[in-house]
């Protein structure tokens, strides 16, 4: 699975004089990715004190530096990159996740890593020209995929026909496991009346 990322020679080379300046004996490097799977996922790389690492996390020894990989962040960062690019500033490091937002997923991936790789990849590309966006809020125990119709959707009448059936049934077709789905402003179901 460690493949799944690739550091470049010249990002070793600048993470790890990064790190001799910490001046910390074992300093590593954390790479995770905030929100994975969703639109506002942000790939983050901090410095990592030995023991700050989590007991999950996978650990990618390299030449000249450690590198601690969040587990939960995994499949996100297949295929990304952490590169630097010198320039007359002193130069960049840029991380390239093309997964990040967009999680590969199979059937053994979370339920609701599914559902929301169904979202982002086929529900909402067809939503956006109506400034729409759908996401999913939660799974309930009983397998109910609780969404959020958001921007253009709200309101609009046709929401329930046209967008639940739709979605609907393109989520039951992909993930049979699903129950169904409720519309997280869905007042008609009061089990569980929080919206007193």
């Amino acid at each position: 699975m460690s493949d799944s990322i690739q550091i470049t020679d010249s990002a070793q080379d600048y993470l790890a004089e990064l790190l001799e300046k910490q001046n910390v004996e074992g300093i590593a490097v954390r790479i995770f990715i905030t929100q994975p799977g969703t639109p506002y996922a942000e790939t983050c790389l901090a410095y990592c004190r030995p023991g700050e690492e989590e007991p999950s996390d996978e650990l990618l020894e390299l030449e000249k530096i450690r590198v601690y990989l969040d587990k939960n962040s995994l499949p996100f960062l297949e295929e990304a990159v952490v590169d630097f690019n010198a320039d007359r500033m002193g130069g960049q490091l840029t991380i390239k996740a093309p997964n990040a937002k967009m999680p590969k997923v199979n059937a053994d991936s979370p339920l609701e890593d599914r559902v929301n790789y169904i979202l982002y990849s086929e529900i909402n590309p067809g939503l956006a020209s109506h400034g729409g966006e759908i996401k999913l809020i939660e799974l309930t125990d009983d397998q109910v995929a609780v969404l959020a119709f958001g921007g253009g959707c709200q309101g609009c009448a046709a929401v329930d026909l046209t967008l639940k059936d739709g979605v609907e049934r393109t989520l039951l077709e992909r993930i049979p496991e699903l129950a169904g789905i409720r519309d997280v402003t869905d007042h008609t179901d009061t089990t569980n009346a929080y919206y007193r």
